[in-house]
């Protein structure tokens, strides 16, 4: 029997159902404390029906003193969802031997129930919605700041929905920087656009990336034309890296063995060198979780694994390109959300 102590916010809510960003969940056995202050009292005791509620000071010195009283002799922490300050004054106060385990969540969290997976679906769908009322609202002479603003307010509906990360929504030589910050640069016809943004359906996250140039009929669809030659072969390149891997991403494979098909397809187009990051990341209650599609991830692909593919090429001062969708692996084979 495993007894684990949670600090993470999307940790405790996968655990009990609720969470809020001052609390500690403490899973011993058949029982559970969720551990908060006064703030969030009413809220946690009408949330929690089987799960004692407590009220304290100092969250980590009452989790040391439930440790104690239960005469726990080892509990599972992962270290990334602790201060040192907190770890140390947890150690310092309770003589219980920690077996840190890193991402323990996540990897709880790897293989998605159905459930999961139909409120990713629905966050899929209100992402596609909003992407598609965001093309018809852009306008040229709009700076990136005023394009965030507007897709902003579109993502969220006015205030209905929660967002899964600030949007980029970056112009040309900008979108060159694959987490481009909004700057005053103003939108021209002929400019090359990057939307990356994504909503929240129950808390389980979306995330979404479409490259257009801005021009008469100006969509977010995968078939897009460019004036520049240049450009047309990176966006070409992209899309069947997107394309490749999803084709042939099969269940067994590592996130690694996933990485290569696209990176191997931009290689090939001697581009290589400007596809700098991994091709893609796990999504749920977390915008990135695992399994990591990357060079170095060895996690083995299993089915109802949710995950992004998202290739691009950035070459630096003149444009960045990224077709990214959400995937889940059903049947052995990739399909997407």
């Amino acid at each position: 029997m495993n007894y684990i102590v949670y600090k993470n916010e999307n940790a405790l809510y996968y655990e009990c159902g609720y969470s809020c960003d001052n609390a500690i969940f403490v899973k011993l056995g058949e029982d559970s404390f969720f551990i908060t202050d006064g703030r969030y009292e009413i809220d946690a005791k009408e949330s929690l029906k089987d799960t004692q509620v407590i009220i304290a000071k100092s969250l980590v010195l009452e989790v040391a003193k439930i440790l104690k009283t239960y005469k726990v002799k080892k509990v599972i922490i992962d270290p990334n969802e602790w201060t040192l300050f907190s770890f140390n004054l947890l150690k310092e106060n309770t003589p219980v031997k920690f077996k840190l385990i890193p991402s323990f969540s996540h990897k709880k969290r790897l293989v998605k129930t159905n459930k999961e997976l139909e409120y990713l679906s629905k966050a899929v769908k209100l992402g596609r919605k909003a992407f598609k009322r965001v093309s018809k609202e852009i306008q040229e002479g709009l700076s990136e700041q005023e394009l965030n603003f507007l897709a902003e307010s579109i993502l969220r509906d006015y205030g209905k929905r929660d967002l899964s990360f600030e949007p980029i929504l970056a112009i040309d030589e900008n979108a060159s920087k694959p987490h481009a910050m909004p700057t005053k640069k103003v939108l021209k016809s002929g400019a090359i656009l990057l939307f990356d943004a994504g909503v929240k359906y129950r808390r389980y996250c979306s995330d979404r990336t479409r490259t257009a140039e801005f021009k008469d009929g100006f969509h977010f669809k995968y078939r897009q034309k460019f004036k520049s030659k240049k450009i047309q072969k990176a966006y070409d390149t992209v899309l069947k890296a997107h394309d490749m891997a999803i084709k042939k991403a099969r269940s067994g494979m590592s996130g690694a063995n996933i990485d290569k098909i696209a990176r191997d397809v931009i290689e090939k187009a001697n581009m290589g060198q400007y596809f700098v990051h991994s091709t893609g990341h796990g999504v749920g209650l977390d915008i990135h979780e695992m399994p990591y599609i990357s060079a170095s991830s060895n996690t083995i692909i299993e089915d109802n694994m949710v995950f992004t593919i998202e290739p691009g090429i950035y070459i630096e001062g003149e444009f960045g390109i990224r077709i990214e969708d959400m995937v889940v692996m059903k049947n052995g084979r990739a399909e997407l959300l």
